[in-house]
């Protein structure tokens, strides 16, 4: 375990081990199961092949994935200080690893004390912090029992909930354009940092979408 005044941060094994305090221990491991069962796996609804999540097999396999707890449940202002406070630990964690396997670096900030039924309170946090985590090379996504974003290959499919509310945060990558195309701020914060090697695929989904807003425009 590793952390500060503000948040508790466990390895996957460390969970599994039960060497979590009694006290977050019941929601790091559902959120832990809930991962192992969810986000590693194909779902028919999800519009593509591969694994709801391309990221966490590979980083539960290398020991990279990572659950946190705040230390204290006061209100949404500790969520603001922890989700702070765990963009430093993220940076700490990822100089000690390979640069090779940094992407697959990946912490969930479990929230059990926010409100299962209404997402509003964690998108809010979430978009707060959208700006600076993206500017700073990260992604930062929220998970919610009723989060209704929909997904990025098949709208229907509400890829985005989880039994617990949660933030997650890994290393932005090149593929991660499609999550920042709707926010100019986020979208030049990509392009400065990706634009030489902005792979084919890529290429075409921009080229895509920048032609159905000219065309939206010009039937306006």
């Amino acid at each position: 375990m590793i952390g500060d005044n503000k948040v508790l941060i466990w390895t996957a094994a460390e969970v599994e081990n039960g060497a979590t305090p009694a006290e977050h221990l019941p929601y790091v491991r559902e959120i832990l199961a809930w991962a192992g069962r969810y986000l590693v796996s194909p779902n028919p609804e999800l519009g593509r092949n591969g694994p709801v999540c391309p990221y966490a097999q590979p980083s539960l396999h290398k020991g990279l994935f990572h659950l946190a707890s705040l230390t204290a449940t006061n209100g949404e202002t500790d969520v603001r200080d922890a989700i702070q406070s765990l963009r430093s630990w993220y940076e700490r964690l990822s100089n000690r690893i390979s640069p090779s396997d940094r992407e697959l670096l990946t912490i969930l900030l479990v929230l059990p004390q926010l409100d299962y039924q209404d997402s509003t309170a964690l998108d809010e946090l979430q978009r707060e912090a959208k700006d600076e985590f993206v500017a700073d090379g990260l992604m930062i996504g929220q998970f919610h029992p009723v989060c209704d974003q929909p997904g990025l290959w098949n709208e229907k499919f509400k890829a985005l909930r989880a039994p617990v509310p949660l933030l997650a945060i890994r290393k932005l990558v090149v593929f991660d354009l499609p999550f920042l195309m709707d926010n100019a701020v986020h979208a030049e914060s990509y392009f400065r940092r990706f634009a030489p090697d902005i792979p084919p695929r890529i290429r075409g989904q921009l080229v895509k979408r920048l032609a159905g807003n000219e065309k939206s425009l010009q039937t306006a």
